[in-house]
């Protein structure tokens, strides 16, 4: 029985989600499977990918051929490469303790990877999220000028009629100041 490991499609239109399977490659898409070793959703990013380890590493000792989309995923979490150092040691090119210290090497940096990602779509989305804040605080403050304007010609007719009303008051302060000299002079004589 020739056995696949392929993915098998979830959820709703346009929001696909996915379980990775084992399942006897004459069997339909979204039909019969043997056994369910993860899930796949590529809606979030990055991408969540859950499969079980071991499971997939069994089966992929077993003989179990999986899809290109598969492959990937397994690539991307280390079991074809676990596969591939476990080949090495058939063959008697490696030690199981130096394909263990390289598969841990491997998994510590693709860790770091994966976790500086992550790291730079938050930041990414910090940074755009403040860029948003600022924008709409340019806009706001643009609101807030056009209203200033429209409301700053009624407010600048009031200063306007009092402004020749405080040039008529020095005046009459000085006629007051020359009545008042007019007075001292027919005293003084």
């Amino acid at each position: 029985m020739p056995v696949k490991m392929r993915l098998q499609r979830h959820g709703r239109k346009q929001h696909a989600f996915f379980h990775v399977v084992i399942a006897d490659s004459r069997a339909p898409r979204d039909g019969r499977f043997i056994e369910k070793i993860g899930t796949y959703n590529p809606n979030t990013n990055p991408a969540t990918i859950d499969v079980d380890f071991d499971k997939a590493f069994d089966w992929l000792t077993k003989g179990a051929q999986p899809t290109d989309t598969v492959r990937a995923i397994l690539s991307y979490k280390g079991v074809l490469y676990k596969n591939h150092l476990a080949k090495g040691i058939a063959k008697g090119a490696l030690t199981q303790e130096q394909a263990d210290a390289k598969f841990a090497a491997w998994l510590e940096e693709k860790e770091n990877k994966i976790s500086a990602k992550k790291d730079g779509l938050t930041a990414q989305e910090a940074a755009d999220k403040k860029k948003k804040v600022d924008a709409e605080a340019e806009v706001n403050a643009k609101r807030a000028a056009e209203i200033a304007a429209k409301n700053a010609p009624v407010v600048e007719e009031t200063p306007a009629e009092e402004a020749p009303a405080t040039e008529e008051a020095p005046a009459t302060e000085e006629a007051p100041a020359a009545e008042e000299t007019s007075s001292e002079e027919p005293t003084a004589e």
